[in-house]
């Protein structure tokens, strides 16, 4: 009985023992499994991150080349505001010193230079009362009212000695307004009609100006060389021959 005891024991023993060491290799084997799924699951994040990140790095850069876009498209857009500016002032100030002879004068067009019969009598009759609230209106800027007030006076008086005057404040209020193609139109039959005008050189240099703010430059430059050409000696000439250089 005592042997048999002890061979029971010794068996339990050794059970117990092959046991233990399964147990510790089922462990070790679970560590590394581990060991291997965490370097696994990290170089999944990792290059996870790093596609993130790169993603991350395009969107920036389109953000950047989208914002470089947007600024420069703002300074264009300033520049044009700033032209644009400068083009309505240099109209209004030429505008004011044409009309301020008037005012000096009792209202009275000037009388031409070159001694056109047109304009000698334009220079020498007194307006009438429709001519003189189409001036008005252009003194006060509003564009629109003179543009018909104008047009009205001329349809209704075309054997007046102011038509040619008036027809010539008809296509700057036009230009005024913006309305170039229609200031262009009248600008140029009245250079046709009164070549010898006063108004004529400054009537080529407003078409020469309408054409450049179209876009059309060539024109533009015909335009300004031929006022040149016809009216070398007038203020009209100069200020064509400045606005050649910057083209």
């Amino acid at each position: 009985m005592k042997r048999l005891t002890l061979c029971s024991a010794l068996l339990l023993v050794l059970t117990g023992c092959a046991t233990t060491g399964d147990l510790e290799e089922t462990r070790r084997q679970l560590d590394q499994v581990n060991r291997q799924a965490s370097t696994r699951l990290n170089e999944v994040e990792s290059k996870l991150s790093n596609e993130k990140l790169l993603e991350m790095v395009s969107q920036l850069e389109a953000m950047k080349a989208e914002v470089a876009k947007l600024r420069g498209d703002v300074e264009v857009l300033n520049y044009n505001l700033q032209t644009t500016q400068k083009r309505q002032n240099d109209l209004y100030n030429d505008l004011d010193g044409r009309l301020g002879h008037l005012e000096n004068s009792g209202a009275k067009p000037a009388a031409a230079p070159h001694g056109d019969a047109s304009a000698a009598a334009d220079g020498g009759a007194a307006t009438s009362p429709d001519y003189d609230k189409a001036l008005n209106l252009l003194r006060a800027r509003d564009f629109a009212k003179a543009a018909d007030a104008l047009r009205s006076f001329i349809e209704q008086n075309p054997q007046a000695p102011q038509v040619a005057e008036a027809t010539y404040w008809l296509g700057v209020s036009h230009t005024a307004l913006r309305q170039y193609d229609a200031a262009i139109d009248i600008h140029r039959r009245f250079v046709e009609q009164f070549p010898d005008h006063h108004f004529a050189p400054e009537a080529l240099r407003n078409i020469g100006n309408c054409q450049r703010d179209l876009g059309q430059m060539d024109q533009a430059k015909t335009t300004y060389k031929r006022l040149i050409k016809l009216y070398p000696k007038s203020d009209s000439a100069q200020k064509a021959r400045q606005q050649l250089a910057k083209m």
